[in-house]
């Protein structure tokens, strides 16, 4: 079977064959997975490179093109009620998506929720007329694709690609400071940095305990703005060899497929793997340089007042 679909550094993919295929990888999977791994299932049954998958957005936006465009997908797969998600990010797929299995099922859904937006934007066009009285410039008849603000995009988080852009403006000893730190507030003691002694690759290394066993955990951490391939993965790996018992993979990027498979392959050192995406979430969650703010919001029960 060809390739459903082609991942070029520029230009939009083909839509529904990213649906096609992701719903493919669903089944294959076991019916329901996380983001990272149905985005690599995608990889491997397509055969997408190294290369296609390190293509990056343009401009400030450091995710690469292949997982943005795929979260596209399952959002509109979402839109034709074929898969479903959790607040968990586990996607599932659903009595209507277990019958799609062509092309032309996929582009139906793709057109019907492109028509629905067009539809959206040019009543909310209309109403911005006569709200103001007078005619607004004319607004091309755009696709959904050209116009990506016209869907709530569930995984775009816009605090999440401005915390990474600043991140990758800090000096390099910054962010191994600021690994170190994130490592400490997880539970690691004893970290330390070494990325000026030049050990091989090592950024640094601390030691991680477990109940009543403790483990020396050689890390690296390197701001990416594309992805980190699976032979960065095997030289971390070479230079930790016989000194740790784990090694840890930080990046502000991304992982390949083929990096994933690689950290993990039996009878080597395992390297668990942190991305932009999880590296975000963990310095959220440690509250290290991002602040939530909850807005309280006050209700007046009339009927309350009247019973008294």
């Amino acid at each position: 079977m060809g390739r459903r679909f082609v991942v070029e550094a520029e230009g939009l993919p083909d839509l529904p064959g990213m649906m096609l295929v992701t719903l493919e990888a669903l089944r294959e999977i076991g019916g329901s997975a996380t983001i990272q791994e149905l985005d690599e299932k995608v990889a491997e049954l397509e055969g997408v490179s190294e290369v296609e998958q390190s293509y990056a957005m343009s401009g400030d936006d450091p995710r690469p093109r292949l997982n943005y465009y795929l979260a596209w997908a399952r959002t509109f797969l979402k839109r034709g009620e074929a898969v479903e998600n959790s607040s968990r990010g586990v996607w599932a797929i659903t009595e209507v998506g277990q019958k799609i299995t062509v092309y032309e099922q996929t582009k139906t859904i793709y057109d019907r929720v492109n028509a629905e937006e067009r539809e959206k934007a040019r009543e909310k066009r209309q109403k911005t007329k006569t709200a103001e009285g007078k005619s607004i410039s004319k607004v091309g008849q755009e696709t959904l694709m050209e116009a990506p603000s016209a869907v709530a995009l569930e995984e775009n988080k816009d605090w999440k690609t401005e915390l990474l852009e600043v991140l990758k403006a800090i000096e390099p000893s910054a962010f191994e400071r600021l690994s170190q730190r994130l490592l400490r507030e997880s539970g690691f003691t004893k970290v330390e940095v070494r990325g000026k002694s030049g050990d091989g690759g090592i950024d640094g290394v601390g030691v991680l305990r477990v109940n009543l066993v403790s483990f020396q955990i050689f890390f690296q951490c390197k701001r990416y703005k594309g992805s980190v391939g699976a032979s960065e993965i095997r030289d971390f790996r070479g230079a930790m060899q016989g000194r740790a018992d784990k090694g840890l993979f930080i990046t502000t990027g991304s992982f390949t497929a083929q990096a994933s498979d690689e950290a993990t392959r039996d009878g080597a050192t395992a390297i668990d793997l942190i991305d932009g995406e999880r590296l975000c979430q963990l310095l959220k969650e440690n509250a290290l340089g991002i602040s939530t703010e909850m807005i309280e919001k006050v209700s007046v029960d009339a009927d309350w007042f009247k019973s008294i």
